[in-house]
């Protein structure tokens, strides 16, 4: 109970920072309109409302409850125990670098997402997987308006997604049933993708190869057979309704995922979410493990 209460209090927590945000400078207790030098004035005023020109970058949310149908996941060592039933925490932000370097007016960009699942049900809440993904990317912009499906954009970057984990390989254990095998995980990216777009509905196509030199990564060298090479998402808006459906794969191996994500607005940017998950690759760690959830909670961004 006492951790549906802490996810209870984060949720009211985020809306309540949804709504304060909206009332900009009215919400500070500092008064700026009597200061006399105008760059202090500015100064001060940059400082109250600064956002670090920080913006959503993936679906930023928080899913209380997440239940694995056929078992629980696996524990690499007996004291870890994990559970069939978790929860799941997404932050994904991307910071604006410029634009038109090349005269393209393409935009420049710096992305983070922190994407971790959480065994709030299992003895002691342990993290069960933390992945941490890096990215830069620049997106060229398309004026297209004579087709059925117009192309809008057309994106580049390169990505590191990384467990955090560190090689365990060469140390010696006493008891061998404590040696929890080698957990580290990482995969480097070279990404391009296209966006297009028939009024309400949306459609990513991306196509994602190793950065050179990586492909044969001792930690997990068969990963691109798991999660493949090619990837499709739609987005679709019917009202105040928002669906998602994503397919990835690799056609030589046949193995890959799909997922499907609904949400629909609570309250200003707060969101009821869903998500379904069904394939390889929901985690690094569980890249080359056949899994299905379904999970149930709130974003904070689409």
């Amino acid at each position: 109970m006492k951790h549906i209460l802490v996810l209870i209090f984060l949720v009211l927590s985020a809306i309540a920072s949804k709504i304060d945000s909206k009332k900009g400078i009215e919400v500070e207790s500092y008064d700026i309109t009597n200061i006399s030098d105008e760059v202090s004035k500015k100064s001060m005023q940059r400082w109250l409302n600064e956002d670090f020109g920080l913006m959503p970058h993936k679906a930023n949310y928080l899913l209380p409850m997440g239940y694995r149908s056929g078992g629980d996941y696996k524990s690499y060592v007996p004291t870890d125990n994990y559970k069939s039933t978790e929860s799941e925490i997404q932050v994904s932000l991307k910071l604006y670098l410029g634009t038109n370097f090349l005269g393209f007016d393409e935009s420049y960009y710096l992305a983070y997402s922190h994407l971790a699942f959480w065994q709030t049900y299992a003895e002691s809440s342990p993290f069960r997987e933390t992945n941490y993904t890096p990215e830069a990317f620049v997106e060229f912009p398309i004026k297209n308006e004579d087709s059925y499906f117009n192309l809008k954009s057309v994106k580049a970057g390169i990505a590191h997604t990384s467990n955090g984990q560190g090689s365990n390989e060469g140390v010696d254990y006493i008891d061998p049933s404590k040696n929890p095998g080698n957990r580290s995980r990482n995969i480097n990216l070279l990404y391009t993708e296209l966006s297009f777009q028939h009024e309400t509905l949306l459609a990513e196509l991306r196509l994602s190869v190793p950065l050179p030199g990586t492909a044969n990564d001792d930690d997990n060298p068969d990963i691109m057979d798991y999660l493949g090479y090619t990837s499709i998402k739609f987005n679709y808006f019917l009202g105040e309704h928002m669906f998602t459906l994503m397919a990835r794969g690799n056609v030589v191996t046949g193995y890959g995922a799909v997922e499907s994500t609904y949400s629909y607005p609570l309250i200003d940017d707060a969101y009821f979410y869903t998500k379904i998950f069904c394939g390889y690759g929901e985690s690094l760690i569980d890249y080359n493990n056949n899994i299905t959830k379904f999970s149930i909670g709130f974003s904070f961004s689409r």
